[in-house]
């Protein structure tokens, strides 16, 4: 299987930004924001700098349903975040630095980052 599965067109495994979609853990209304990203068989792989303190981590923590925008692309899905020191924890944070880093800098970032993993429809 290809990065980026059936779900994907091909030029979506080298576009800059995905644009996920979480619901307001308050509000109910739709936040988008723009964010790093990797494929992995279909699946969407997000790290959150800001761990479960941001925003659209803890609305998808509230209600796991997201909407994921990749290439012009929109697919629905549900989210969580990678259980510590799982196979998709690990894979999340190799993929995005390798993806995004062009000298050392995201080596830290890379290390306390949280892992989401979006699995699309």
């Amino acid at each position: 299987m290809t990065p980026h599965g059936d779900v994907w067109p091909a030029q979506a495994v080298d576009a800059p930004f995905a644009y996920l979609t979480t619901i307001g853990r308050a509000s109910g209304r739709p936040h988008r924001i723009e964010i790093w990203f990797a494929l992995d068989s279909g699946r969407v792989l997000l790290m959150s700098g800001g761990r479960d303190r941001s925003d659209w981590v803890k609305n998808l923590i509230a209600d796991p349903r997201v909407a994921i925008e990749i290439a012009g692309v929109r697919r629905s899905g549900i989210a969580a975040v990678a259980p510590p020191e799982s196979t998709d924890d690990a894979l999340a944070r190799r993929l995005l630095v390798m993806k995004y880093q062009r000298r050392d800098e995201l080596l830290d970032w890379g290390r306390r980052s949280l892992p989401v993993v979006v699995e699309v429809d």
